[in-house]
């Protein structure tokens, strides 16, 4: 089975994660897709099928006669699609020999423009898989997903020799928390690979340090006939602490390596509001100073209001994971050697976001993400082409059987 038809069966299960991580995994509709890659590993031939408690989804191959010494490779995809656009009655669009031009999603009115993915031409001649417009693709993951198992099946398939395989398919991975709850005993891998999106030839081994920035404020609600000199409105001071911030290094206004301040999500009344930011950057330094310049604003404020106006809690969602891979080279070296073999030029990307690499890396497990393929993830115009699902295929095979 080719990789971008195990896409296809993937993609109308619906395994949306939620921002509600008060239990692993958020939603339990993600155990419908591990039990549907669980029975297929079994069908495979893959050893030690495991699902556990929060959807994390284990299968082993054991090495080949004669290459017990070599390293075990762990590979990784996650589960989730995103949860804040439909990933719900999915309907694949598979359109062969593709003409490169502008592609109508079904009867959505939404159009897969060149103007808007200049990209497009160069999948000309290819079987593109896009939405009918109406939800996600969900290529991100389960592209990762259906690569990993395929080149799973022409190992076993094709008597390949090879090392031990490690392979585990994760929850939650769009909330931030795919990582977090891994076993990595049980996975039992020297290094691993996340299959996370991105060209063929592409290797990720630098992401964002990331944390969160939560602003509780807190208000002095009166009467607006007597409010002079006492009223203190929670809307005005969130709108002023945002105004504090470097409008300029907003994501509208960054690219490449530039950090940013992003306001996700907001809330109030006079009496009381809510701000919520992402802070990015991929510098250690740089990623320090952003989160000192919030402290700065919350002391500012504190001070020019009264001490508990406003409460500012930072929370650490993952750090770059190049802190750690530079100590290992030689992973992302095999990497480019299997993408050089097919004929590729590999090309390092950094990450403008993260990958549960990441948190893997700093767990102990080195881990850079590699490509699937797959374009314009997270919203009605994800596609991606089945020959450049097959080069990704490819790459993974030549990582295992790789002997330098």
């Amino acid at each position: 089975m080719r990789a971008y038809e195990r896409l296809i069966r993937y993609a109308k299960v619906h395994t949306a994660s939620s921002e509600d991580l008060s239990r692993t995994p958020s939603t339990g509709r993600q155990f419908d897709l591990s039990r549907m890659l669980a029975e297929e590993m079994r069908a495979l031939g893959m050893e030690d099928v495991f699902i556990d408690e929060h959807a994390y989804t284990y299968g082993f191959l054991p090495a080949t006669e004669g290459c017990g010494d070599r390293p075990c490779i762990a590979f990784n995809a996650h589960l989730d699609t995103i949860p804040d656009f439909p990933g719900e009655n999915v309907r694949p669009q598979v359109v062969e020999n593709y003409d490169g031009g502008d592609l109508p999603l079904g009867e959505s009115g939404r159009v897969l423009s060149v103007s808007a993915f200049p990209h497009l031409p160069s999948l000309k001649g290819k079987t593109l898989v896009t939405t009918d417009g109406s939800t996600v693709l969900g290529a991100d993951d389960k592209a990762g997903i259906a690569e990993i198992l395929t080149a799973c099946e022409r190992l076993i398939a094709e008597k390949r020799p090879h090392g031990r395989v490690a392979v585990c398919f994760s929850p939650d991975e769009e909330v931030g928390h795919g990582a977090a709850l891994m076993d990595l005993a049980r996975l039992g891998a020297d290094f691993g690979f996340t299959v996370d999106g991105g060209e063929p030839n592409t290797i990720n081994c630098e992401t964002f340090n990331a944390s969160t920035a939560l602003w509780e404020i807190r208000g002095v609600n009166v009467h607006p006939g007597s409010a002079k000199d006492v009223m203190i409105n929670a809307n005005i001071v969130a709108m002023e602490i945002n105004a504090l911030l470097p409008a300029a290094e907003r994501p509208e206004h960054t690219e490449g390596r530039e950090g940013y301040f992003h306001l996700t999500d907001m809330r109030g009344s006079v009496a009381e509001a809510m701000l919520s930011y992402i802070i990015r950057d991929h510098d250690a330094a740089s990623f320090a100073a952003r989160e000192k310049t919030m402290r700065q604003i919350e002391k500012f404020i504190n001070g020019k209001y009264g001490e508990g106006t406003a409460r500012l809690t930072l929370t650490e969602s993952y750090r770059n994971m190049s802190e750690k891979l530079v100590e290992r080279p030689e992973i992302v070296e095999r990497a480019e050697r299997a993408i050089r073999k097919l004929g590729l030029t590999p090309e390092r990307v950094p990450i403008r976001g993260g990958t549960d690499g990441a948190q893997l890396s700093f767990r102990g497990l080195l881990c850079p993400n590699l490509g699937t393929g797959g374009h314009a993830c997270h919203g009605p115009y994800e596609h991606i082409a089945a020959e450049d699902m097959d080069l990704c295929v490819e790459v993974i095979l030549n990582i295992i059987e790789d002997e330098e």
